[in-house]
């Protein structure tokens, strides 16, 4: 389970190399898409990872905290709760990745043509796991007060 907060990003350390379907590629022809349900609204979010390092036994990605968008991997993790996550490997044969709503799918399943070298194909799934958000510290939807404690004699009186 990756744990992560509402104003914060979420960092994702993941094994996608034992996984990787598209092996006839380098690994930074490989990108990440995720897909973020919320388990309570069952809001759906997709976002590309940023800042991805992959290392012979985990990669390590990022979602960052903000406006929804897939291309620049932002996401608004409100309400706070559970989340699903899939991870999706997406491969270019070209010899650069670019991530714009013309060379890179926005779904698992979107297929963009004219099919080309320079444009990402989903491959699959490749993981598939739970996400806790929990709110900010001061911003909890349930917050407590704590009054000290009284000086004097408190009398209760039935009538």
């Amino acid at each position: 389970m990756i744990h992560a907060t509402t104003d914060s990003n979420a960092t994702f350390i993941v094994t996608t190399e034992e996984k990787r379907i598209d092996t006839s590629v380098p690994s930074s022809q490989i990108r990440y898409l995720f897909k973020l349900t919320n388990d309570m609204s069952e809001n759906v979010v997709y976002a590309y990872g940023q800042g991805q390092s992959v290392n012979d036994r985990y990669t390590k990605v990022e979602i960052l905290s903000g406006a929804n968008s897939v291309y620049t991997g932002t996401v608004n993790f409100s309400p706070s709760g559970y989340w699903t996550y899939e991870i999706f490997e997406v491969s270019w044969q070209g010899s650069s990745v670019v991530l714009s709503d013309t060379t890179a799918p926005k779904t698992e399943t979107e297929v963009l043509t004219p099919v080309a070298n320079t444009k990402g194909v989903v491959k699959g799934s490749i993981e598939k796991g739970k996400l806790n958000v929990a709110e900010a510290s001061g911003s909890e939807e349930v917050q407590y007060t704590e009054h000290s404690a009284p000086t004097g004699t408190n009398y209760i009186y039935v009538s």
